[in-house]
């Protein structure tokens, strides 16, 4: 099976005046499907210009990046819109969802601009199963106000899934949360990555990188330590070992 993600020798380097920014250099890198691999590194380490790449959302100066065997490397800026939105599933730390619109309507939006045609009712059934996946289904009608943070994030992720992406991006997704919301965040990460849903997720918390499989640390451009995590959390021990959550 091929990899899901593959950088050969990648390299992206910004230009600031005279100076120039080595940002990534020259990293060859691979994900498989089904991983769920943490990207760390202090600020200034490439981790955000990683992301960045690997979500289509910048391009390299050198190399390819191969995202589910479609080289996206040299693709115009219609062409990556295409794949970010057929292919990847975005979380982020900020949940950027629209307040006047209600958690069933936030999920729709990515299909509303795919390129096929569905009735509104197809519409609301995949979203309301994206919102029932991350244990939401009965809050479809709620607004973002509605709903706690930890809630308002499953939502978020919920819109992510709803393309059936290959795959799932999170840039630093417990980053606005208490310590209990984040568990319970990395437990719908734990249980999607379960289900088969291959997942890469920037965080600079390394409690939080623990819960996933695979640590992945940059410093100065370049990956200084890749590792299988030893001792993986599991997210629901973690919980149970927590003082049980307020009743809403």
């Amino acid at each position: 099976m091929a990899a899901v993600i593959r950088f050969d020798a990648l390299s992206k380097t910004y230009s600031s005046g005279d100076v120039e920014v080595h940002a990534v250099r020259e990293v060859s890198f691979e994900v498989q499907p089904g991983e769920f691999v943490a990207i760390m590194g202090a600020s200034g380490s490439g981790k955000s210009t990683m992301m960045n790449i690997l979500g289509c959302l910048d391009q390299p100066t050198r190399g390819r990046y191969l995202l589910d065997d479609i080289d996206v490397s040299q693709l115009g800026r219609d062409a990556l819109a295409d794949i970010r939105n057929q292919k990847i599933g975005f979380v982020f730390q900020g949940f950027n969802l629209l307040s006047r619109t209600s958690a069933l309507e936030n999920v729709e939006l990515p299909l509303m601009y795919a390129r096929t045609q569905q009735s509104a009712k197809a519409l609301h059934a995949r979203a309301l199963t994206a919102l029932e996946t991350v244990g939401l289904g009965k809050r479809a009608g709620h607004h973002p106000n509605q709903l706690s943070g930890g809630q308002q994030q499953r939502v978020a992720i919920a819109r992510a899934l709803v393309n059936e992406p290959a795959l799932l991006l999170a840039d630093e997704p417990t980053g606005n949360l208490d310590s209990r919301t984040s568990i319970e965040i990395m437990d719908t990460f734990q249980t999607l990555n379960d289900r088969g849903m291959t997942i890469v997720m920037v965080t600079h918390e390394h409690d939080i990188a623990l819960f996933t499989k695979r640590n992945v640390v940059m410093r100065d451009g370049v990956i200084v330590s890749d590792i299988l995590v030893p001792k993986r959390s599991v997210a629901r021990d973690e919980l149970a070992r927590l003082e049980p959550a307020p009743v809403p």
